[in-house]
Order: structure tokens, then C-alpha cells, then sequence
């Protein structure tokens, strides 16, 4: 949707505005026209685009990755397969500098979650009213073509690797072994009576911390992406400035993609990363 049929304030609104399925206040179903509609279907409304656009993602990677492995040979890679070969080789160089004990699950989730992350982080490429343009002439009011730019998303992925964490600290420590992180550290006494003094406040500071990784990793690939597509959207208000706004917003268009590669491919990495860690921890025993 064009900047010119629009004000300033619609435009980047339009822009960040999901296309929701879910119920209406009269107890039908559809999608949500407006923004009004859209928070009226509340909480349980399904963003359709992001369940789109990042299940689409994920499918092209399943796709080529596994085109690669059935077609791999032990001579000269073809272009596809050497890519695929360095990526699969980077993430298991991190696995092997961040992961300590043994889980054949690591390396796999890693590499799903850095190959993932970044297709739906590079979608911010794409100019910003490409898609939404052709979704407007096919009658679709709203699209957002950025999945991690939606915290439903994010937090998604995040409570995933958090599950995970859990399923393992338990496996590994059991029950006792878990319950004592959380309650006889940091604080730590000889006396009986002083320690159990020290168990609500080891379990008040260790619960604090064990809650804010999931959410520190979601709002951290959050807050980057969506600050980067709001740039985007503001950069593109300026083509509506004339020529000389145009071509100047042309040129910090071209500026900021290619400095956002950069970031696309951080917040993959940074992400990646901390899940190994995170695996790494539920697997040491403290």
C-alpha cells in the first residue's frame, strides 16, 4: 500500500499491523479489518501472517537442506552443497566451543534455529510495500513479511528453548538436583538454620534469573528487528517527499539494508548461541 493514499500515521500503522484471524465481538469468525478489530479478538487471535511467512521459511529451509544431503557427494560440491557444508560447519564449531556434555539434539536445534532465524530476519530486506502492495490488490487489508518482528513469535521460539532447558536440567539432576539450584545457591551456609533463612532468597534471585532468559532472548530479537523495519517504513515515507526526499531516501534505504545484513545475521548468531549455552547449562551440574 502506497504512502500517498495514506497519512504518515496510517502508513507506518498499516505497516505494523498484523493480519489477525480470530473471533469477533458478535461471535463470528474472520479476519480483523482494522486495528480496532484486531484488538477486540484479544489474546487467543492468530496472527496468520507471521504463522505464514515463518512456517513457509521454515519449509524452504527443510526443502534445500534435504536436497542437499540426498544429492551430497564426496568429490567436488556443487555451490549448494559447498554453502550448506560451511553453514552446517560453522554451527558446529560453536556447538563444539559452547556445549560440554553429550546430546545429539544440540547441533541439529542449533542449526534449525540459526538457518530459521535468519531467513525470517532477512525478509526486513525486502522493500516495504512490495508484499503488503500485493496483498492490498488481492483484498488482504494487512501483511507483515517479518515473523520475528512479532513478539508472539519470538517469545515462541524463546519458551521453546526454555522447555527444553527444563526437560534436561530435570533428566540430568532429577528433581532434587534441579529444586537445589534454584534453593542452596548462591548463599550458602554450614548452619542449618541460616540456610534455611538463605532458601527463599537463593530461590527469589535463581527464579528471577531462570525467568529472564526466555524473555531476555525473545525481546532481544524482538526489539532489533522491529526497530529495523520501523526504520525501513520511515525511510519509505520519504519517497513520498518528491525527488530530491526520493532519491535521498534511496540512498539511506541502500545505507541501512546493507548495514542491517549485518544485523540480520547477528541476531541469528546471538540467538543460536545463547540456546547452546542454555542447553550447555541444563546439562552441568553445579
Amino acid at each position: 500500500m502506497s504512502s500517498d493514499t495514506l497519512t504518515s500515521t496510517e502508513y507506518i500503522k498499516h505497516h505494523l499491523q498484523n493480519l489477525a484471524w480470530g473471533q469477533h465481538p458478535d461471535g463470528t469468525w474472520g479476519f480483523a479489518h482494522t486495528a480496532a478489530e484486531a484488538k477486540e479478538m484479544g489474546f487467543m487471535a492468530i496472527h496468520v501472517d507471521t504463522m505464514f511467512w515463518s512456517i513457509s521459511l521454515g519449509l524452504l529451509f527443510l526443502y534445500f537442506f534435504r536436497k542437499v544431503a540426498k544429492n551430497a557427494q564426496s568429490g567436488v560440491p556443487g555451490g549448494l552443497q559447498n554453502f550448506v557444508e560451511m553453514i552446517v560447519e560453522f554451527v558446529d564449531t560453536s556447538v563444539r566451543g559452547s556445549f560440554s556434555a553429550k546430546n545429539d539434539l544440540v547441533a541439529p536445534l542449533a542449526l534449525t534455529v540459526f538457518v530459521w532465524i535468519f531467513l525470517m530476519n532477512f525478509m526486513d530486506l525486502i522493500p516495504v510495500d512490495w508484499i503488503p502492495g500485493l496483498a492490498a490488490a488481492s483484498g488482504i487489508h494487512f501483511m507483515k513479511v517479518v515473523p520475528s518482528t512479532d513478539p508472539n513469535a519470538t517469545f515462541g521460539m524463546a519458551l521453546s528453548v526454555f522447555a527444553l532447558m527444563l526437560f534436561y536440567s530435570i533428566k540430568i539432576k532429577g528433581i532434587g538436583g534441579f529444586t537445589g539450584e534454584l534453593t542452596l545457591q548462591p548463599f550458602q551456609s554450614k548452619n542449618a538454620l541460616v540456610q534455611a533463612i538463605f532458601i527463599p532468597i537463593n530461590f527469589l534471585l535463581e527464579f528471577v534469573s531462570l525467568i529472564a532468559k526466555p524473555v531476555s532472548l525473545s525481546l532481544r530479537l524482538f526489539g532489533n528487528m522491529y526497530a529495523g523495519e520501523m526504520i525501513f517504513i520511515l525511510i519509505a515515507l520519504m519517497f513520498s517527499g518528491g525527488l530530491a526526499m526520493g532519491v535521498f531516501g534511496g540512498l539511506l534505504q541502500l545505507g541501512w539494508a546493507i548495514f542491517h545484513i549485518l544485523i540480520v545475521t547477528l541476531q541469528a548468531f546471538i540467538f543460536m548461541t545463547l540456546t547452546i549455552v542454555y542447553m550447555d547449562m541444563a546439562h552441568s551440574e553445579h
